[in-house]
């Protein structure tokens, strides 16, 4: 069952700047009526139906998808002086299908930081790039402790699926991935166990960042989206440690590749780590060498 996401307004106390000003308000319920009037109700799986009037979704189908108050969302749309929250809004930026420079504006116009992987992180450094282009045909990723995926060279692109690339910036979550998106799943040779031992380590990462929005988030939308996740994170698995390990891929380009697992520590203190899959045997070698000269003919 869906549980809502109670939002309440805010009063100011006497004399205090109201936070955000009616200006901006005013815009951002524009941009939400107008991201929520463009979208066919058939693109988000629900019925048109015959008495629909409305070009788009309905506020209240917004707020089902968005697992919030449909008066509360009314209250967004009315520009109402109400406090919005990261989760609450990166809800809204999904049901409303925004691509990386909407969901930003979106962020921008209620007054939030944007707590998902950005771009911007200190760890991704020039000569960590470059690092990444040169160890090819291996694939390699930088990633941090919510597996987050922060950064890849074109061959981890098509590792474990047809092209990372077209996968929005804000889902490029191994976690996400591996509960929610087919093709991914369908690469992983062991994955029942993948999941169980990737949740174990999420939440042992997560006892450091309890209060965070982005790992909140994190565990949300998985718990939303994916029975097996609520199924394995209710069993409170724990696993800390790191090790390399060989795993094996089914890749749809090439075939089976059994590969080595390694995590080159960047930052500890931020859980930064670039991922390398080396090859095992031949056989693995020369796929790993197609699937580089694939990636390279799609640049």
């Amino acid at each position: 069952m869906t549980t809502m996401v109670r939002e309440t307004t805010t009063t100011p106390a006497a004399g205090a700047a109201p936070r955000g000003s009616a200006i901006r308000r005013h815009e951002l319920a524009a941009f939400l009526r107008n991201r929520r009037e463009r979208i066919p109700p058939e693109q988000v799986g629900l019925p048109r139906g015959r008495r629909r009037r409305t070009p788009g979704l309905r506020r209240e189908e917004v707020a089902q998808l968005s697992a919030v108050g449909v008066t509360w969302y009314t209250w967004l749309e009315q520009a109402r002086d109400i406090q919005v929250s990261e989760q609450v809004l990166d809800a809204l930026a999904r049901t409303l299908l925004l691509d990386s420079s909407e969901r930003a504006h979106l962020f921008q116009l209620a007054g939030a930081a944007d707590p998902t992987p950005a771009a911007r992180c200190p760890t991704l450094t020039p000569a960590l790039r470059q690092m990444l282009t040169q160890l090819e045909p291996v694939p390699a990723c930088i990633q941090n402790s919510r597996y987050d995926i922060l950064a890849y060279n074109r061959t981890y692109a098509r590792l474990m699926m047809s092209d990372l690339d077209a996968v929005a910036p804000e889902d490029r979550n191994c976690m996400v991935l591996v509960y929610t998106h087919e093709e991914w799943r369908r690469s992983i040779v062991l994955l029942d166990e993948t999941m169980r031992m990737m949740a174990a380590k999420l939440r042992a990462s997560m006892a450091g960042h309890l209060g965070e929005p982005a790992w909140k988030m994190l565990v949300k939308r998985l718990r939303t989206e994916s029975a097996e996740f609520r199924e394995i994170w209710e069993r409170y698995e724990v696993f800390g440690g790191a090790r390399s390990k060989t795993k094996q891929f089914l890749n749809p380009y090439v075939g089976l590749l059994t590969l080595d697992h390694t995590d080159l520590w960047l930052a500890p203190d931020m859980g930064a780590r670039m991922v390398t899959y080396a090859p095992t045997d031949e056989s693995s070698r020369e796929g790993l060498e197609k699937l580089y000269e694939i990636a390279r003919a799609a640049a």
